[in-house]
C-alpha cells in the first residue's frame, strides 16, 4: 500500500483517470509544461529507452509510459520529490517499466551508462540562480524554479551524455532562453530539429517553448505551428483540450 505524506494527496493524470500521481502544495504539482513536454517528445513506441531528467515528482515518466512500451528512468535531485515519484509509480503499478533515481544529474556516470538512452526529456529549472536574499521562502520551490543544483549548461552536457547517437533530446523552457538553448545544444552536438511555441491566447506572447534535438544530427529546424491554449472566452482550445485531457 501506498502512503501519503504530510499535505500530499493523490491526483489523476488528467488524460487517464485510471493513473494518478502524488502531489503536494508546499512540494511539488506538476504544470502543463510537464504535460506539453510529454505530449510534445517523440518517443520510441514499442522498445528502446527513455531518461528524464528534473524528474520532480514523476510526472512526466508517468505521461511518457502511457504512450510507449519503452523502459523509462527519471532523476529527481530532491529527496522528498523523488520519494512522491517513487510511491507514485508504485501505486500505478510501473516500477517494472520506470525507475526513479535520486541523484544530480551532473554525477549520473557512476549509475548510467554513457550514450546508450533513446531519448532524454527534461523540464529544467528556468531562472538563473538569484541572490540568497531573492530565494523564494520553500526551499522546494527555489529548487525546481532556478539554477540553484544545475545550470541550464549541466541540463544540455546531461543529456549529450546520455542521449545515444541519433537518439532525441526534449526540453521545455522559457522562450527568452531559446539562443541560449540552441547555442549550447550545438556546443555539445545536439542538433536542433523541431521547435514550437506556445502561447496563452491569440495576440498574445508566446510563454513556453518546446524543442527537441538529434545528437549528431545533419543541420535541418522545424519550427511547427504556433499552439494556442485559450480561447477568447477562456476554455481551451481543441487542441490544447486533446493535449491535456486525451483525443
Amino acid at each position: 500500500m501506498v502512503f501519503l505524506r504530510d499535505d500530499e494527496r493523490m491526483d489523476y493524470l488528467l488524460a487517464n483517470k485510471q493513473m494518478k500521481v502524488i502531489q503536494s502544495p508546499t512540494a511539488f504539482s506538476f504544470s502543463l509544461d510537464a504535460v506539453l513536454l510529454a505530449h510534445f517528445a517523440t518517443v520510441p513506441v514499442k522498445r528502446g529507452s527513455i531518461l528524464d531528467l528534473c524528474s520532480g515528482n514523476g510526472v512526466i515518466p508517468l505521461l511518457l509510459s502511457q504512450r510507449t512500451n519503452a523502459s523509462i528512468c527519471g532523476v529527481e535531485i530532491q529527496e522528498r520529490l523523488y520519494d512522491m515519484a517513487k510511491r507514485s509509480v508504485e501505486w500505478n503499478g510501473l516500477d517494472t517499466r520506470i525507475r526513479m533515481i535520486c541523484g544530480d544529474l551532473k554525477k549520473m556516470q557512476p549509475v548510467l551508462q554513457h550514450s546508450t538512452f533513446d531519448l532524454v526529456t527534461c523540464n529544467p529549472p528556468y531562472f538563473k540562480t538569484p541572490a540568497p536574499t531573492e530565494y523564494n521562502h520553500n526551499e522546494y520551490l527555489t529548487i525546481a524554479r532556478h539554477e540553484v543544483y544545475c545550470t541550464l549548461e549541466d541540463v544540455v552536457k546531461a543529456c549529450k551524455l546520455h542521449v545515444r547517437p541519433g537518439g532525441k533530446v526534449a526540453l521545455v523552457h522559457r522562450p527568452g532562453r531559446l539562443v541560449d538553448i540552441m547555442t549550447l545544444m550545438r556546443r555539445y552536438r545536439i542538433e536542433p530539429k523541431r521547435m514550437r511555441l506556445v502561447y496563452p491566447k491569440q495576440g498574445r506572447e508566446a510563454n513556453t517553448l518546446l524543442i527537441e534535438g538529434i545528437r549528431d544530427g545533419k543541420a535541418d529546424l522545424k519550427i511547427l505551428p504556433p499552439l494556442y491554449i485559450y480561447q477568447e472566452n477562456g476554455a481551451y482550445t481543441k487542441e490544447a483540450e486533446e493535449i491535456i485531457y486525451g483525443g
